[in-house]
């Protein structure tokens, strides 16, 4: 993203050297990488002496320690994107921040107000909640769009290839908004429609054509298709087409059914987030 400001989260165990093609693509694009390194505190180990409802709380004598060591590794890490960021050249700014998993929605929130989108780092997955909550912090909390999967592409930031999995959703629409300017600067995107229902009510005449048309006039170079599903998981779909396309980033509007639905039965948006293979762009 040519000129963007990037929030990208990163963890205390991310290693520097994995954001290498990102700096590279930052410093190309003149991108600005906000980096946040996120960590959970040690919980309080509170315990109580007696069996009275007023109990003497106790806490142990080296909790404190273990905060301080918890955030020297955040702080460590710090430092070290912030050598890396001298090094290659790209503008960027590196905070850390300690804070249980659920405030991180609000608390991203804040921080995408002023970005052009979210990174999330894989090794978010490494702690659920955290992940979780920092997934649902950038689809719900925030204007902008989020990616996932960028170390699995050097060419997440700068791709050379975008599927954009169409459905006439809001979330959809909202989606390729928010990547505009990588579909601009893309020598190819393929719009893939998965089991259109050709009716004026539903995906038009010509399902796709639309929003064709419009990238079109943006000058991206755009390829329409329409497939079926045969009964496949859409999810899956997405993802076969994306690497018969030669995708080098999938964009895809997220939730477009309720998120109680998605994680009792499962949905497209859940496998996308799931998958670790491709690098994605959701919005909802």
């Amino acid at each position: 993203m040519k000129n963007a400001i990037l929030l990208v989260l990163v963890t205390g165990s991310t290693k520097a050297s994995d954001l290498d093609q990102m700096l590279q693509s930052a410093a190309a694009q003149r991108t600005h990488l906000s980096f946040l390194v996120l960590g959970t505190p040690p919980r309080p180990p509170i315990y109580a002496y007696g069996v009275e409802s007023y109990g003497i709380p106790s806490v142990p004598d080296n909790w404190l320690e273990e905060i301080e060591a918890s955030k020297a590794v955040q702080i460590e890490t710090a430092q070290k994107i912030r050598d890396r960021l001298k090094g290659s050249g790209a503008n960027g700014d590196v905070d850390i921040l300690g804070c249980e998993p659920a405030a991180l929605p609000s608390i991203i929130g804040r921080r995408a107000a002023t970005c052009d989108a979210v990174v999330i780092s894989n090794d978010l997955r490494r702690d659920d909640a955290m992940f979780r909550n920092a997934v649902h912090g950038a689809l719900f909390q925030s204007p902008v769009g989020m990616i996932l999967n960028p170390e699995r592409s050097g060419t997440a930031l700068q791709p050379a290839r975008v599927f954009v999995a169409w459905d006439t959703s809001l979330p959809a629409a909202r989606a390729v908004h928010a990547a505009l300017p990588l579909l601009k600067s893309a020598t190819e995107v393929e719009v893939g429609v998965f089991d259109p229902v050709v009716s004026p009510e539903r995906d038009g005449e010509n399902p796709g054509s639309d929003v064709a048309r419009w990238l079109s006039h943006h000058e991206c170079k755009v390829v329409l298709q329409q497939y079926p599903s045969g009964g496949e998981e859409i999810g899956t779909c997405i993802q076969k087409r994306a690497v018969e396309a030669g995708a080098d980033l999938i964009v895809m509007g997220a939730y477009g059914h309720s998120r109680m639905r998605q994680a009792a039965f499962g949905g497209t948006t859940r496998s996308l987030i799931e998958q670790t293979d491709m690098a994605v762009l959701l919005a909802h």
